[in-house]
């Protein structure tokens, strides 16, 4: 049975558009209140005014999550707006795509702060309130990559992997608690991502925003949810493959694939 969160306020970040606007209206369609963060304020305004035309209560956040401090300051902001959260959904990150030695190593900094330190200090400011509610949820956006190293996206490929095991790992803390944990690996999905990473970046058929959300939130509607779900058959098919070969194998694969030759 679907669950209903009308007794919820969701805090979705990279909300501008992609999986983040998919999260916020899929939420607000089972009645969530929601907190979008973004950096693109114009963005977050249109979602905002849509979902507030169908009774929801909406807040917008432009912030740059990268920056240092972000997390607390965005838990401040709430707190002076007297807003409590029972739902936190970790989506804002982005890929580079080049070899290691090509890449802006002021961008590559952006991407680990963002995909990584960011989440752990955007789940730590909100975690207490998470932990506290009736039904907290906490969604961690990883992705398929997560599951392999992935040459010519190296740094990207270790920030989702260490999204995962960290998303795994409170899941087990919490299995005494009423906070439902769960990573999401989508593979690829038609959003912006390939905007900025690069179509050639693309590995397998592309999914819908719709889908993967929908399977997130399908997840969450049952008694014992798992700690991290794969969206996408043939993803799923993939990540149990690649536990069958050795290392170098996995490597050897993964790199003939993405190559850019």
């Amino acid at each position: 049975m679907a669950h209903s969160y009308s007794d919820s306020t969701v805090l979705i970040t990279g909300a501008s558009s992609g999986l983040g606007a998919e999260f916020a209206r899929q939420l607000a369609a089972r009645g969530a209140d929601l907190v979008l963060v973004a950096r693109r304020l114009d963005r977050l305004e249109s979602l905002a005014a849509q979902l507030r035309s169908r009774g929801r209560t909406v807040e917008v956040v432009a912030a740059d999550l990268a920056a240092p401090g972000a997390a607390r300051a965005l838990g401040a902001e709430l707190e002076s707006r007297g807003i409590r959260v029972d739902g936190l959904v970790n989506n804002a990150g982005f890929a580079t795509r080049n070899r290691f030695e090509d890449e802006d190593p002021a961008r590559i900094h952006e991407e680990v702060a963002l995909n990584v330190a960011a989440l752990v200090d955007l789940t730590r400011e909100f975690y207490p309130q998470l932990q506290a509610a009736k039904r907290g949820v906490l969604v961690n956006v990883a992705s398929t990559a997560a599951y392999q190293p992935v040459p010519w996206m190296a740094v990207y490929g270790a920030t989702k992997s260490f999204v995962l095991s960290f998303t795994e790992a409170l899941w087990f803390e919490n299995k005494t608690t009423s906070l439902q944990v769960l990573a999401l690996s989508p593979g690829a999905t038609r959003t912006e991502f390939f905007d900025i990473a690069g179509e050639e970046a693309r590995v397998g058929a592309f999914q819908s925003a719709e889908e993967v959300v929908s399977l997130a939130l399908r997840s969450l509607d049952g008694t014992n949810p798992p700690p991290s779900i794969v969206s996408g058959a043939r993803n799923r098919a993939t990540v149990v493959t690649s536990k069958l070969l050795t290392r170098r194998a996995l490597v050897n694969v993964t790199g003939s694939l993405t190559s850019r030759a």
